[in-house]
Parts: structure tokens; sequence; C-alpha cells
């Protein structure tokens, strides 16, 4: 890969010599004010990247051919990493959705207790609050 990426900055700095050489003799046109760097490395990649794709074909695949395999492993195990945590929350959202059995207190998702508890039952001291703001006298 280290061969594959010299060999297309060598063909890129050849190019930008190339562009840097027509500019500076008046026939490729010159950037406006500052920005004749930018045009001429702009000008280079546009014209190393099409030499780049024809002449660096062998050594693409070959490079292609090193990396296939351990890319091939590493979705493999992202594949394998995803099963597994859609299963993990496969397993709590049953647990989660499975009634609970007769005579236990149902758990409050929201705040992780019982929801039997004086708040939620209506017999705790907000409720009398409530009970003797509406009218009705609290016991």
């Amino acid at each position: 890969m280290l061969r594959y990426t010299l060999m297309r900055l060598g063909i890129f700095v050849g190019c930008f010599v190339v562009v840097w050489a027509l500019v500076y003799s008046g026939v490729a046109p010159r950037g406006l004010g500052a920005s004749n760097g930018m045009w001429m490395i702009m000008l280079a990649l546009v014209v190393s990247a099409p030499i780049s794709f024809v002449a660096l074909r062998k050594e693409r695949d070959r490079a292609s051919e090193r990396i296939a395999p351990r890319l091939d492993r590493s979705i493999d195990r992202v594949k394998s990493n995803l099963a597994a945590n859609r299963s993990q929350e496969d397993d709590a959202d049953d647990a989660a959705r499975t009634p609970a059995p007769a005579g236990a207190p149902a758990e409050d998702t929201a705040t992780g207790t019982a929801a039997g508890n004086a708040k939620a039952a209506g017999s705790g001291p907000d409720s009398e609050d409530v009970k003797a703001s509406e009218g009705v006298k609290a016991s």
C-alpha cells in the first residue's frame, strides 16, 4: 500500500512540475491574485488523477489483494458484534415485555421501583394534599 501511495505522490509531483512550468511560461493561465498556487495544485490533481488511474492499475490491484482479507475479517467481526448486541437488546426487550408473576408488584420502568409504593397507590402525603385541595377530607 505504501508503494502505491508513493507512486501516486510521484505522479502528482511530476504533474505539478509540468503545470508549474506551463503556468510560468504563459502556456497555461495564471490564477487570480494570490490563488496561483492553489490553481496549480488543483490543475495538477486534475491531470494526475486519470494518469494514476491508468498507469497504476496493476499496483492498485496488488494492494487491494493484500487489503481484502483484513477487510473481510474486520467486516465479519463487526457483523458478529452487531448480532451479539442485537440479541442482547432482544433479550432485554423480551424481559421488559413479559408480565410480572401474580402477587409480585410490577416494576416501574421510569424509576426502577415497585409501582405499589405510597405515591403510586394514592396513600402518600402528596395524595392527601391533592384530596384536601379538592375539598375531600383525607383519612
